[in-house]
């Protein structure tokens, strides 16, 4: 039986839902569930679920220095999450920068981070000129990061391409577009346009395999349309990273079945990409019935509805940001349908000495990973042209694959390698914050921000902040 002691693990800051004041907050760990505790003098009390299950809070940790940023373009003044732009008080350079390049949408869907759409796009889309002064301040403020052009929906504009060809020429080895994948699905070439520009991903929105859920989450089926986008992406030669909204009581069942689509799509699906819903933007709950999907649970879903081909062991904390924001495992798939984990088990790839160049590995190998795989079709035709070899493989991995082969293992190693790059597939999480459970330790070791139109590093949880009236805490002073 679970012990009903309550027990406090740490203090932090957070907001108030209703008024945005910061103020005092608790990690406390009561019945299996571990709660961040707020109480504001004129609004009253929260506490707000954040983490379920095993691995323990307390368990998933991953050691590492501060890395505040060099060039901050915001001043301490009012304190986080206030200042952000990014300031001295951070604690991590940005591994990802989003340019937010339009506010059009060809979709209104009733989930959504930014609350675009059709009947929200005001004013014009920002000039290429001012795309080209966000590029220059962030390869000033972060060097060459990882850079996703989002929106609305980029592919509303027909000088995407250009976008891409410009952040190319400024230095960036990696861009991804995140995209509904509607455009890429119905005009003949144009992934390969983008492609030739120098997009390297596609980050495609993909909440599950049906279209009920599609129909719930977006207003319309398009599981035919994101069929065809990946496979445009694939003959253009592009990455596709799927990016479920996970929402209780819509789509949590489909986790698995999100797994095994991508896994029969590998060489053009790289990863997938769990969001489990958090309450900024526009979303069909209203404060009174917020319903968490924590980090354990979306791990334990994984065993559960894979039947074990990934566990809640394959997956580690993240080597950037804060280790309760995220998970990530990385696996190939064997002839034989298994998977093989080649995510290393240690906490310290970051280190307790320098978290910069820890993250300057996570910026190179998320790059890598969610690329298409390189040599193309040869490439693959490699991988396949030694399946029976890899068919020898034992349970020890190289070792096995060596001992296969003969005396050399020339042969098998050659599979393995040709195998693990043309059959890859990564699979993370992230948990974005949202009013109610904001905690600031987290959000000052952030490593994703947007570009804000004045030209700011605006962490993305606190870019995204709305209070429970709908009041946003950055995107006001967009529209100002």
């Amino acid at each position: 039986m679970a012990s009903q002691a309550r027990e406090t693990l740490a203090a932090t800051e957070s907001l108030c839902p209703v008024c945005l004041q910061r103020l005092d907050a608790t990690v406390v760990s009561q019945s299996g569930t571990v709660y961040l505790e707020k109480r504001c003098p004129e609004h009253g009390f929260w506490q707000v679920p954040v983490w379920r299950g095993e691995p323990s809070y307390q368990q998933w940790q991953r050691p590492k220095a501060p890395s505040a940023p060099e060039v901050c373009y915001a001043p301490v003044k009012d304190g986080c999450p206030f200042d952000c732009g990014l300031c001295a008080d951070h604690r991590q350079y940005p591994c990802s920068v989003l340019l937010e390049v339009t506010k059009r949408c060809s979709l209104g869907c009733p989930v959504c981070f930014a609350a675009v759409g059709e009947e929200t796009c005001h004013g014009d889309d920002p000039e290429l000129a001012t795309i080209d002064g966000w590029y220059d301040r962030v390869m000033a403020a972060a060097g060459n990061c990882n850079i996703q052009l989002s929106g609305g929906e980029p592919t509303q504009r027909d000088d995407l391409p250009a976008i891409i060809a410009l952040g190319r020429r400024k230095g960036f080895d990696f861009i991804q577009v995140n995209s509904n994948g509607l455009r890429l699905a119905g005009e003949a070439g144009y992934a390969r346009t983008l492609a030739e520009a120098g997009l390297s991903t596609v980050f495609l929105q993909f909440d599950g395999t049906s279209d009920s859920v599609y129909s719930r989450l977006r207003g319309r089926p398009l599981m035919a349309i994101k069929e065809a986008a990946i496979r445009n992406c694939g003959e253009a030669g592009l990455g596709v990273v799927l990016v479920p909204t996970l929402v209780p009581g819509v789509n949590i069942d489909e986790i698995g079945a999100i797994i095994r689509f991508a896994l029969t799509q590998l060489q053009v699906v790289r990863g997938v990409h769990f969001q489990p819903i958090s309450y900024f933007g526009r979303y069909a709950l209203d404060g009174s019935s917020l319903e968490r999907f924590t980090l354990p649970e979306v791990m334990q879903a994984i065993e559960a509805q894979t039947e074990g081909l990934m566990r809640v062991g394959d997956f580690v904390p993240p080597g950037g940001e804060n280790a309760r924001c995220s998970f990530h495992g990385s696996f190939f798939q064997m002839p034989n349908g298994r998977l093989r984990r080649t995510t290393s088990s240690s906490t310290s790839c970051c280190g307790t000495n320098d978290g910069h160049e820890g993250l300057l590995r996570t910026i190179g190998t998320v790059a890598r990973q969610w690329s298409a795989p390189p040599g193309g079709a040869s490439g693959a035709a490699k991988a396949a042209s030694t399946m029976d070899a890899m068919d020898a493989m034992d349970g020890t991995g190289v070792s096995g694959a060596a001992n296969a082969a003969g005396e050399d293992g020339v042969l098998d190693l050659d599979a393995f390698l040709a195998r693990a790059t043309n059959y890859s597939l990564t699979v993370s999480c992230m948990v974005f914050q949202d009013v109610w459970n904001l905690n600031l330790e987290r959000l000052r070791d952030c490593c994703i921000s947007i570009m804000s139109p004045e030209g700011m590093l605006v962490p993305f949880c606190a870019y995204n902040l709305t209070s429970a009236d709908g009041t946003p805490l950055y995107r006001t002073k967009e529209a100002a």
